[in-house]
């Protein structure tokens, strides 16, 4: 092969090519013309470099062909750009999405934790079985107070949030188990209930309330989300309504995963009130309206700003272009 000379004889439809590869907007019949050049390049190339291996003229072409390429296909989205719709609208929505399956899973918790609560009071036995007198005052006067100040605060709050969001990752893995959700929700409502329990016996509830409600209102909405979410998973396989099993699925995974990696953020959040704030020698109303102040705002992102992305008709899925088809269709 001549180099120079093939390149000659394709120099016109090669510039040509590259003419539409920098176009934004394109009629019917030069989207069709940008495609037809696009294989007659793309062959073109092809000889070039099995003859001549890596040269200008092919190296020319292959920009031109990259180029046109993304016309047709379209690049990646700018990932800063996406950021502020993550955050503006996709979220939100998704979190609007399951409110009143938070709120169920809310009252579930304090309705279990407040009867273990009344259990452990109400009777002696429970709580002569829980340990002796001097262990539960030693629990309830410095244990539990101790717990929030026996490390540094920025080393407790990082593992106050990893293991929060840990927990909540799990919520949506096993989610779809069906049981995990609602033991990790026993869990959690047994462990509140006995704490509290203890510490009303032993006539120290006020510490109670004053070193849990500054970083747990926070905490403790971000892990009913999470429950929330993975029970809204496993329903949509049981009961699909007029979607297939499959298709239900796999919309409210990619929709309700976008909640899993927003409370990662909630969840830092709610470890920094824990890690700072709920330690600190500071009056008790302080702590407490900074941790009212934080679940404030993001009741708020939850149900204001979720209600009108929902309403602009946004679930947290991904777009219809990125989702890929849901279904075949023949013809």
């Amino acid at each position: 092969m001549d180099l120079d000379a093939y390149s000659e004889v394709h120099r016109d439809e090669w510039d040509r090519l590259d003419a539409l590869g920098r176009r934004r907007r394109f009629t019917g019949r030069e989207a069709d013309e940008l495609i037809e050049r696009y294989q007659s390049g793309s062959t073109q190339l092809s000889a070039i470099k099995t003859v001549a291996g890596s040269t200008a003229q092919g190296d020319r072409l292959s920009v031109s062909l990259s180029r046109a390429r993304l016309r047709f296909t379209g690049a990646g989205a700018n990932v800063l750009r996406q950021l502020p719709l993550y955050f503006a609208v996709h979220l939100p929505a998704a979190l609007y999405r399951i409110r009143w399956i938070t709120l169920g899973v809310a009252v579930a918790t304090l309705v279990i934790a407040a009867l273990y609560a009344v259990w452990i009071v109400q009777n002696p036995a429970v709580v002569a079985a829980l340990g002796s007198d001097a262990a539960l005052k030693q629990y309830a006067e410095h244990d539990f107070i101790d717990y929030y100040s026996n490390n540094p605060a920025a080393s407790f709050a990082g593992q106050v949030w990893t293991n929060n969001a840990w927990i909540a990752a799990q919520c949506l893995a096993f989610g779809i188990l069906g049981v995990y959700v609602p033991y990790i929700v026993l869990q959690n409502a047994q462990n509140l209930g006995v704490s509290a329990g203890v510490l009303i016996q032993t006539g120290n509830g006020d510490v109670f309330v004053t070193y849990i409600l500054p970083h747990g209102m926070l905490e403790l909405t971000a892990i009913f989300v999470a429950a929330a979410a993975g029970l809204r998973i496993f329903w949509a396989w049981v009961a699909p309504g007029p979607l297939t099993r499959s298709r239900s699925l796999a919309e409210n995974g990619r929709s309700l995963f976008t909640v899993a990696v927003g409370l990662v953020f909630v969840l830092f959040v709610s470890g920094v009130i824990e890690g700072f704030v709920t330690p600190a020698p500071w009056p008790w109303q302080v702590k407490i309206t900074i941790g009212a102040a934080a679940l404030a705002a993001f009741l708020v992102y939850m149900l204001v700003l979720g209600r009108r992305a929902a309403r602009a008709g946004h679930t947290g899925d991904l777009e219809e272009f990125e989702a890929g088809a849901t279904q075949l269709v023949a013809g």
